[in-house]
């Protein structure tokens, strides 16, 4: 799983677990090498809850980290069985942040209106181009600590062991650091994982890709189309070489 912001590899995760949950057997193990710094709180949960299906089943689950699992990231780090982290893996980062530039001043200067009408007091608490007043701001926060406060809940509904005020500050550890804290279970690379496991399971790799669709297998094809025929001529030998 490589993270994005809005987790769009999320919608290959969930065919790639429906795959394994179909065919897998009461012994076998699910990798998952997991690789984000996070991104949107919905994004991330739909994510995690994937993960959540495999460990429902009783599969083992294994997630190792070799680069970054923070925030979001985490969320789904934390549903595994084990956590694996290399030793310089960013790890943790249990916290919510929002931001957004305002421009109301600088609309102000140049004379210029700017309207929004809602429905609900709440509507809009925020706004980019508005004038922020202190109770939409109390009420964004608010919403900020709700999130914050599911997001604690999930981690310690996964991993008791972690002393759940010490690690949702929103800082982040690397690997070695991080073991202290109970958030990862062991320090290793995924690849000295799999290596270790050959002994013991046949290792298949799963991968979903999404159908093409017509006009870009068409687009496809006429671009190797191309490329091949550019190459015939620049490789060909003409007489006067």
């Amino acid at each position: 799983f490589d993270g994005d912001v809005h987790a769009h590899a999320v919608t290959e995760l969930r065919e790639e677990i429906s795959a394994v949950l179909s065919v897998a057997a009461e012994k076998d193990q699910v990798l998952l090498k997991l690789n984000s710094p996070g991104g949107v709180v919905h994004g991330y949960g739909h994510a995690a809850s994937q993960l959540k299906r495999l460990t429902d089943k009783n599969i083992f689950l294994t997630a190792s980290v070799d680069e970054v699992a923070a925030s979001g990231g985490y969320m789904m780090a934390c549903v595994a069985n084990k956590i694996l982290a290399a030793p310089f893996a960013i790890i943790g980062s249990i916290g919510v942040i929002a931001e957004m530039p305002n421009f109301n001043k600088l609309l102000k200067k140049h004379d210029i209106d700017f309207e929004q009408h809602t429905a609900g007091e709440y509507k809009r608490t925020i706004t980019m181009m508005g004038e922020n007043t202190d109770s939409g701001r109390e009420k964004f926060k608010q919403e900020l600590n709700e999130a914050h406060d599911l997001f604690k809940d999930w981690v310690k509904g996964n991993r008791e062991q972690v002393n759940i005020d010490e690690v949702a500050t929103g800082e982040h550890w690397f690997g070695t650091q991080a073991i202290d804290l109970n958030l990862v279970d062991e320090i290793g690379t995924s690849d000295d994982f799999i290596m270790q496991q050959l002994e013991h399971f046949n290792i298949y790799h799963i991968s979903y890709q999404q159908p093409k669709k017509f006009a870009s297998k068409l687009s496809q094809f006429l671009q190797e189309s191309l490329d091949k025929t550019i190459s015939a001529v620049l490789n060909r030998r003409l007489p006067w070489q």
